[in-house]
Formats: C-alpha cells, sequence, structure tokens
C-alpha cells in the first residue's frame, strides 16, 4: 500500500477541512472554542472514514478514479 503518499495527502487535507469546518460553524455563529472542537472533531472522522474505505478498496484491488492508486487497465470499452 503506498502508506507514505496516503499520509502526505492526509497531512494536507485535515487541517483544511478542519479549518473549512470551523469556519462555517463560526459563521454559523458559534463561540470559537466550538467551532475549532467541531472542525477537528469531525475532520478527524471524514479522514478517517475515507482513510478506511480507501485501504479496503485498495486490498479488493476495487477502482477508484478519484484515488488513483491502483494501475490502469490499458484495454478500453471497445477491446475485448
Amino acid at each position: 500500500m503506498p502508506i507514505k503518499k496516503w499520509l502526505f495527502q492526509y497531512l494536507i487535507a485535515l487541517p483544511v477541512i478542519a479549518l473549512l469546518l470551523s469556519t462555517i460553524q463560526y459563521l454559523k455563529g458559534r463561540t470559537i472554542e466550538y467551532s475549532v472542537e467541531f472542525g477537528i472533531l469531525w475532520a478527524v472522522i471524514s479522514i478517517g472514514i475515507f482513510a478506511v474505505t480507501r485501504a479496503y478498496n485498495y486490498r479488493k484491488n476495487i477502482q477508484c478514479d478519484l484515488c488513483n492508486d491502483l494501475p490502469t487497465d490499458k484495454r478500453t470499452n471497445g477491446d475485448m
């Protein structure tokens, strides 16, 4: 599994998602403490679910166009 690649991606995504969710909560009128706690908690939960699903699909050899972890099939739809 490409663990280093995934860790790097998640280390970038975690603060971005946490900041986005925190900002949204703050703009909705919540306190800063609540907004930051909410953002961090849901960013960790979201990335955790995505990481587990991604690892499962990788182990089961299920192609994911968004993740692009598996090598692409050389055949096109018309070739059989």
